[in-house]
């Protein structure tokens, strides 16, 4: 049997995402990880991190790139353009969490996510867009997507489905909603880039994109695109007559709580995506898909793979159950392998596997790419009252080895 090659794996950032990267490395079977540690302009985070995990903290990134083959883009969406921009000039692998990239704002301190252009948005976060993807062609480096839906067993499942049946993708509807974000950044535009649309949308629009890139390549060898989108977007929670009970959260500077998006792809099928962070009981993760000759529910939470009932939640105080549910007391739809489920092992397996054998992955650039280019074209359109525009969509560009 040939030796598995042993790749470095270095993390950028110390935070929500680097803990559940850092933890789905256990189940890379394609390749064999060594992490060669962490980076945070945050050292006391950094060295926390490292210390709970038996690892070394890097006095820069670029010590960190150095000593790396995959670098791990765990930080704030503000940052990633400047982070894969360096790995990639050092001819590194990136991981890139979601959202890959965005507009975060002029720098000047009357900036607010209320009141800007939102076709400046639009146009820069494009710009930081093209600067990657053009980034990436000159390096022997490439982007891996972080999408985990993208690798979740039901979504990949329906990609099975799809290419085996020859199946045509009529109208799908995803949803992603919760009572508020993990992320101390989230809430304010000039490090999220964004609310809901982008927070939580980009989850399902990247899982209806890339079912509809998955259908298009089956048939004809290319993917099947989004053409135009149109949207609304609320700030429900900071509405003046919104009746605060406590469980939702509130935190939010300038953002939307909740976002309906509509898009239609270059052959007139359609995908409806909601979004939100005002829907108490977990985390609602699921992508329906209408074709014509099935129809497919893709439910990675919740579902009822276990379900347990306590009569006090004083029994679970240290028991996990599932992604922000309010409550441990009653009936629970327990998550005995939650990471399992939204395709975080299956996610990193794969980009190892591209790193360690030159191949493709399922989640890369021109996914995240196209994703962005919805979301900001679609926050232009809910300025505009909901119409619908145009989605100016970057080359296609699929990187082998």
């Amino acid at each position: 049997m040939k030796e598995k090659k042993t790749l470095r794996a270095g993390f950028a950032g110390s935070g929500f995402a680097a803990r559940f990267h850092f933890d789905a490395l256990d189940y890379v079977s394609a390749a064999r990880v060594e992490v060669s540690g962490v980076y945070s302009p945050t050292r006391e985070h950094a060295l926390a991190f490292a210390s709970e995990r038996g690892i070394t903290t890097f006095e820069t990134l670029d010590e960190l790139i150095e000593a790396s083959d995959v670098i791990h883009v765990c930080v704030p969406p503000k940052f990633h353009e400047e982070i894969v921009l360096a790995a990639l000039a050092a001819g590194k692998d990136v991981i890139v969490e979601k959202p890959f990239t965005g507009y975060f704002g002029d720098g000047t301190p009357a900036f607010s996510g209320d009141s800007f252009d939102r076709r400046k948005g639009l146009e820069a976060a494009m710009e930081s867009v093209t600067r990657m993807l053009d980034a990436e062609k000159a390096s022997k480096g490439r982007i891996m997507y972080a999408e985990n839906w993208v690798y979740a067993p039901p979504v990949q499942k329906e990609r099975e489905i799809i290419e085996k049946s020859g199946a045509q993708i009529l109208w799908m509807q995803g949803e992603q909603s919760h009572s508020g974000s993990h992320s101390p950044s989230y809430g304010k535009w000039r490090l999220s880039g964004g609310g809901s649309l982008i927070g939580k949308g980009s989850h399902p629009i990247g899982g209806v994109l890339y079912l509809k890139q998955v259908e298009g390549r089956s048939k004809g060898g290319r993917p099947i695109r989004p053409v135009s989108v149109s949207a609304r977007v609320h700030a429900l929670t900071r509405m003046p007559s919104f009746e605060d009970k406590g469980y939702i959260k509130t935190s939010y500077e300038d953002i939307e709580d909740f976002a309906a998006v509509h898009i239609t792809f270059e052959d007139g099928t359609v995908a409806d995506v909601f979004a939100n962070e005002i829907s108490l009981g977990g985390t609602n993760n699921r992508i329906t898909v209408n074709a014509n000759n099935h129809r497919t529910i893709c439910n990675m939470s919740h579902n009822d793979t276990m379900e347990t009932y306590t009569p006090s939640e004083a029994f679970y105080n240290d028991i996990y159950v599932v992604e922000k549910t309010e409550t441990k007391q009653g009936w629970s739809k327990m998550a005995p392998q939650e990471g399992w489920f939204l395709g975080y092992q299956h996610e990193l397996n794969d980009f190892y596997k591209a790193a360690a054998t030159g191949g493709c992955v399922e989640a890369n650039s021109q996914l995240a790419a196209d994703t962005i280019a919805v979301i900001y074209t679609a926050y232009v359109s809910a300025a505009e009252g909901g119409r619908e525009l145009p989605v100016s969509l970057s080359e296609i560009m699929i990187k082998p080895s």
